[in-house]
Formats: structure tokens, C-alpha cells, sequence
């Protein structure tokens, strides 16, 4: 990793790190990177600097979400000394895990390298008074597009991801009359047929699990920054998604 260096003259400036992920890594050229900016400075200028470094970021500016300390913030947001900066593309949708929260109501969620024990998770979060629990899990399919899939490999913004995954399953645990709520995405290699994502949710009845379960993997899908490439016979490619209107943009 190689410092560099913001052009300016006779300012004050402030330290930062900046980190790449996905298609970003592969445009800039690197996936982290330090850099001297003047005080004052904005996350939108330190994102003009990489730009006029890497021209093709400003073609994917629009899709392109900033973070700053692990939290998702507008172009606007002043840059302090030490900062954490982060260029996120749109997301594609125990010693095991990576990462875990597990809130003291017994919510929990992780993020794993190794096969998604399921039921395992779900004994884990059920309890006497429950009469359903449902498990939505997403699979990895043979094809895209018309393209023949080989495999898919999924990265992520480790310490942001599973903030924000709790962030989401608490949230619906209090919209929703459900008992828990459990949240697991693997990350790295997947081959066809292996889970990527798992959402259980327990309840007493079966239709806030439902309910509650598919606004976890469609908010998953827009709002955590974790990133998917499809590996093809004939090439690769990261998978283009959107994030969701609510976070804040330039």
C-alpha cells in the first residue's frame, strides 16, 4: 500500500484510508489505498481525486454509495484525520464465522466462509412459545442471462456488512409480531447449488415469518455492502444491482 498524496498548496492536511471493493477495486487498481487531502476536505473530493486518477469511476459515479467510519454518507460529509473512506459499488444482492452480532434478545448474524449450517441456526434461535419458523436461503443457480454459470464468488465491507445486517434484522424484528430473527451470508467461493444467504426468522404464527423473512433478503439485497462475480466459461463479470433510494447520495 502506498501513500500518495492530494495536490494542494500551503493547507493543513489530514490522513484518511480509502478502501476499493468489487468492480471499484478492479478499476482503481488496488483495493486500499492512503492519501494526504487538505483539511476540510469532502468525501466528494477525495471521490474526484480517484476519478481523475481512474476516469472510468466517473461513468459509474451515479451508482457508486460512499461510506465514512462504516457508515453510509453523502458526497458532503467533511473528512477528518483518520477516517475510514469507502467506495461501494451497487450490491449485487463460533470459529465458523467471519463476523457475528448477537443481540441479547438472541437475534443473530454472521458472516461465514464456510457452508451455511441452517437448521443448526435456526435450533439456535427458536424457542418453546414458537409455532413456525421460515428459511429463506438463496441458492446458486447454473445459468445468467443465457450464460452457463461455473461458480460465483461473493466479497464484502466486513466490519460495515454486519453492522448493517443488524441494523435491518432489528429493525424488522420490531415491525413484525416474530419471536427472532437470523441473518447469514457466506462469502468467497460457491459453487452451483450452495447457499450464498440465509434468513430465519421464528414466530408464532406463520405469517409474520413470511412476511418478515422476505423484506430481510430484499433489503439485504439493496442495502448491504456485499458484492457477487459470476464466473462463466467465457469470462467473469461483477454483478450489477442498485442500492436502496433511502441511502444517501451527492
Amino acid at each position: 500500500m502506498r501513500r500518495q498524496e492530494y495536490n494542494c498548496v500551503n493547507m493543513a492536511n489530514v490522513q484518511v484510508r480509502v478502501l476499493f471493493f468489487g468492480l471499484l477495486r478492479d478499476v482503481v487498481g488496488k483495493s486500499d489505498d492512503q492519501i494526504d487531502i487538505p483539511d476540510g476536505a469532502t468525501l466528494e473530493a477525495v471521490f474526484d481525486h480517484y476519478a481523475n486518477l481512474a476516469p472510468k469511476l466517473k461513468d459509474l459515479r451515479k451508482s457508486i454509495v460512499l461510506a465514512r467510519n462504516q457508515q453510509f454518507s453523502p458526497g458532503s460529509t467533511l473528512i477528518e484525520h483518520g477516517d475510514e473512506l469507502a467506495f461501494l459499488p451497487p450490491v449485487s444482492g463460533g470459529s465458523d464465522y467471519l463476523a457475528v452480532i448477537e443481540d441479547p434478545a438472541g437475534h443473530f448474524f454472521a458472516l461465514t466462509r464456510k457452508p451455511i449450517d441452517a437448521k443448526g441456526i435456526a435450533a439456535r434461535i427458536v424457542r418453546p412459545e414458537d409455532g413456525a419458523y421460515v428459511d429463506f436461503e438463496g441458492i446458486v443457480r447454473n445459468n445468467s442471462k443465457g450464460r452457463a454459470t461455473r461458480y460465483l464468488d461473493y466479497e464484502c465491507y466486513e466490519a460495515m456488512a454486519i453492522r448493517v445486517m443488524a441494523q435491518i434484522g432489528l429493525d424488522i424484528a420490531q415491525k413484525h409480531p416474530v419471536g427472532r430473527i437470523a441473518i447469514v451470508h457466506r462469502l468467497g467461493r460457491m459453487e452451483i447449488g450452495e447457499a450464498s444467504v440465509s434468513v430465519i426468522v421464528t414466530s408464532p404464527h406463520r405469517k409474520p415469518a413470511f412476511d418478515a423473512a422476505l423484506e430481510g433478503i430484499n433489503r439485504l439485497k439493496t442495502t448491504v455492502p456485499i458484492w457477487k462475480k459470476e464466473y462463466f466459461v467465457d469470462g467473469e463479470v461483477w454483478v450489477e444491482g442498485e442500492w436502496d433510494d433511502s441511502l444517501p447520495r451527492s
